[in-house]
C-alpha cells in the first residue's frame, strides 16, 4: 500500500516548469529517501507532496485522497513536514518548541490537556532529548535541534514524517544520530518516512525505497541495490562510479567517482 502516490504531478515556478508528469509512490511504513542532482526538483518534488509548493497541474493522493481537498488541520494531523535547516524564535525552549506539535489537534484556545502533556514528554523521551527539555534550543548541537524538530514532529501524532535534507550542514557522527533515531522511529511507531539526501551512501544504507530525480523526472526506483548501481549513477549524476558492498549493513556504497569526460 502507498501513503502518497502522484499522477502527472506537473510544477512551476511562475512559467518555469520544474516537474512534468511526475508519477511517484511512497510507500506505507517504509523508509524512503529520493536522491539527485542539485537543483533537480528533489526538494520541489517534497514540498508539493507536504502540500507547502502548490502544483500546476496532476494530482498527489494522501492515503488515496487527493491531497489539495483535505482541510489544512486533517492535513496536520496526518502529515508533518520539517523544511531544509528550521529555525526556531530566540529564547523557545525544547518544550515549547515540541509542544507546538499537539497545535493541531486543539481546540479552542489551545491549553495543553494531560494527553497534550504526556505526548510531549513521550515525543522528547524517545528522542532522549528529557534531559534538555528545559534548554534553549540555540544552546544545543546541530544534531540536538534536528532531534528537537523530530520530537516535534512526533508529538503531531502523524504516520507520514517527510524531511528536506535532515542532515545538512551536520558532522559524520550527528548525521548517523539522526538517521538512526529515524530508522528507529520507523520499525517501533510505524511511521513512513520520506526525505530528500545528498549522501548517496547513507541513503542507500538507510533506505528501504529510493527514487532517483534529475530534471524534474524519475530516472530509477527501487531497493538501494537497484538504485545505486554504475548505470542510475552515470545517467543521474553524470559520473563513472565505483560500487562496493558495505561490510556491515551489505548496503551498495559508492566508493569512489569521477566526473564523465
Amino acid at each position: 500500500m502507498n501513503q502518497i502516490e502522484t499522477q502527472k504531478l506537473s510544477i512551476a515556478y511562475d512559467e518555469h516548469i520544474i516537474v512534468e508528469n511526475l508519477d511517484l509512490i511512497i510507500p506505507k511504513g517504509k523508509i524512503t529517501s529520493i536522491i539527485g542532482p542539485n537543483g533537480c526538483g528533489k526538494s520541489t518534488i517534497l514540498k508539493t507532496i507536504g502540500r507547502i509548493q502548490k502544483k500546476k497541474s496532476g494530482m498527489v493522493y494522501l492515503d488515496s485522497e487527493d491531497i489539495f481537498t483535505i482541510p489544512t488541520k486533517a492535513i496536520a494531523q496526518k502529515m508533518a513536514i520539517l523544511p531544509q535547516s528550521p529555525t526556531a524564535p530566540n529564547g523557545l525552549t525544547v518544550y515549547e518548541l515540541v509542544s507546538y506539535g499537539r497545535f493541531p489537534h486543539q481546540k479552542g484556545f489551545g491549553k495543553l490537556t494531560s494527553k497534550d502533556k504526556e505526548l510531549i514528554e513521550w515525543a522528547i523521551g524517545v528522542t532522549k532529548l528529557t534531559d534538555f527539555q528545559y534548554r534553549e534550543i540555540d544552546s544545543l548541537s546541530g544534531g540536538q535541534r534536528q532531534r528537537v524538530w523530530i520530537a516535534m514532529a512526533l508529538a503531531q501524532q502523524t504516520e507520514l514524517i517527510l524531511l528536506d535534507e535532515p542532515t545538512t550542514y551536520l558532522d559524520m557522527a550527528h548525521q548517523l544520530e539522526v538517521l538512526e533515531l529515524l530508522a528507529e522511529l520507523n520499525k517501533s511507531q510505524h511511521c513512513t518516512i520520506a526525505m530528500v539526501l545528498h549522501d548517496l551512501n547513507l541513503a542507500a544504507r538507510f533506505s528501504d525505497y529510493m527514487i532517483a530525480v534529475n530534471q524534474g523526472q524519475i530516472k530509477a526506483t527501487g531497493t538501494s541495490e537497484e538504485v545505486i548501481t554504475k548505470e542510475v549513477l552515470k545517467d543521474v549524476f553524470q559520473i563513472e562510479a565505483t560500487i562496493v558492498k558495505e561490510p556491515i549493513s551489505q548496503k551498495p556504497v559508492c566508493l569512489t567517482y569521477q566526473l564523465i569526460k
